[in-house]
C-alpha cells in the first residue's frame, strides 16, 4: 500500500513539474486516452521582429535561428558583400527568447540577445578594410619635352573600422538584414597639382630660364650657365636655401685660390638675391657683370640680371622644382 502510494505521488509530481516548466506541453483527456500536444506560442508574439505567434517551441527555434544566421548585406565603397554571424563569431540566446514567448501574451515583442566574439569580428573589419582601402596617390612633376607635366592626383579612403564594428553589431541587435553602409574616412594625397606651385626649367645650351605656374608659361629669362671646364648640371634639382643681400665666399676650386669673402654691394658677384640649389656650390644669382647675361661663362651657377635675380626671388619658394636640360 505505501508503494503504490509513493508511485502514485510521483506520477503526480511529475504532471506538476511539466505544468510549471514554461508549459512545454498541453494534456488533453478524452472518452478514447490521454494524449499530450506542444503548448503553442500566443498569437501575434514575435522574437526580434520574427513572428512566431502559433508556433511550438522547437519550430519558434528553428525560425529564429534560421533568421539569425542569414549573412548581413555590407556595402563598402560601392561594392556589396555579407558577412555571417560565424564570421563575426555572433551567437544569439535563442533558447532564452522562445521560453520568453511561450509564457508571453498575445501581441508581445520579445527582444532577441546577441553576443560577439570581438576578437573575431574585428578581424573581419581589419580583412574588409584589407580588401577596400585605397592609398591617395600624389600628383607626379616630370619633365616632357622640355615642358613640366603634372599627373593627376587622386583621393584615397580608410574603412572607419571602430564606427564599421558598431554599425553592424547594432544590425545583429537589431535583428534587421538590411543593408548596413560602412563608412570610409577620406584621404587626401601630400602632393597636388596645386601644392607643387612654380617650376623652373633652364636650358643650359640657349642659355634661357623659363618659369612656369605648374605647366603654364609664365616668363623667360636670359642667364648665363657654366663653362665648358665648369658645367652647369644637368638633372632634376630644388631649391633648398634663400639669401637676401648674400656674402660671396671663395669655393674650395683652383679658380678661387686666395680670393677673400665679399660682403654683399655693389661689386658682390652674387648679385643681391641667392637661390642655392640641392646641386652642390650651385645657385641662381644676380650678376653685376650684365655682359655675361646669354653665354656660358660662369664657373657653374646660374647668372641673372640682377632685377631679374630679385624678381623671380620673390616668386619662387624653397622646395621649388629646377629642371636643367641641355637643350
Amino acid at each position: 500500500m505505501k508503494r503504490a502510494g509513493f508511485a502514485l505521488l510521483f506520477v503526480l509530481g511529475l504532471g506538476a513539474a511539466a505544468g510549471v516548466s514554461a508549459g512545454a506541453v498541453t494534456t488533453t483527456t478524452g472518452t478514447t486516452g490521454t494524449t499530450t500536444e506542444p503548448q503553442l506560442i500566443a498569437d501575434g508574439v514575435t522574437i526580434g521582429g520574427i513572428a512566431v505567434g502559433g508556433l511550438s517551441a522547437d519550430d519558434a527555434s528553428t525560425a529564429v535561428t534560421s533568421f539569425f544566421e542569414t549573412p548581413l548585406p555590407l556595402l563598402v565603397t560601392g561594392h556589396k558583400i555579407a558577412v555571417t554571424s560565424d564570421q563575426l563569431g555572433a551567437s544569439a540566446y535563442v533558447k532564452d527568447a522562445v521560453s520568453a514567448a511561450l509564457a508571453a501574451a498575445p501581441d508581445t515583442a520579445i527582444k532577441l540577445h546577441v553576443k560577439i566574439n570581438r576578437h573575431k569580428s574585428e578581424a573581419f573589419v581589419r580583412s574588409v578594410a584589407k580588401r577596400f582601402d585605397r592609398a591617395p596617390v600624389d600628383a607626379k612633376l616630370s619633365l616632357r619635352h622640355l615642358r613640366p607635366y603634372v599627373t593627376h592626383q587622386k583621393r584615397g579612403w580608410a574603412l572607419r573600422q571602430l564606427k564599421s564594428l558598431s554599425a553592424i553589431f547594432g544590425a545583429l541587435v537589431a535583428d534587421t538584414r538590411d543593408p548596413v553602409q560602412l563608412r570610409v574616412r577620406g584621404l587626401v594625397p601630400k602632393v597636388t597639382r596645386k601644392s607643387i606651385g612654380p617650376v623652373i626649367v633652364i636650358r643650359r645650351g640657349s642659355n634661357r630660364l623659363y618659369l612656369y605656374k605648374v605647366t603654364r608659361p609664365w616668363r623667360v629669362f636670359g642667364v648665363a650657365t657654366g663653362q665648358s671646364q665648369y658645367p652647369t648640371p644637368l638633372g632634376r634639382w630644388t631649391i633648398v636655401v634663400k639669401w637676401r643681400n648674400p656674402w660671396w665666399y671663395p669655393p674650395d676650386s683652383a679658380w678661387a685660390k686666395g680670393a677673400k669673402p665679399i660682403p654683399p654691394g655693389p661689386g658682390n658677384p652674387l648679385g643681391t638675391r641667392w637661390m642655392g640649389l640641392s646641386a652642390s656650390g650651385v645657385g641662381i644669382h644676380g650678376t653685376p657683370d650684365d655682359t655675361s647675361i646669354g653665354y656660358s661663362a660662369s664657373h657653374g651657377c646660374i647668372r641673372m640680371h640682377i632685377p631679374d635675380a630679385e624678381w623671380l626671388f620673390n616668386h619662387v619658394r624653397i622646395g621649388t622644382t629646377v629642371f636643367i636640360v641641355s637643350a
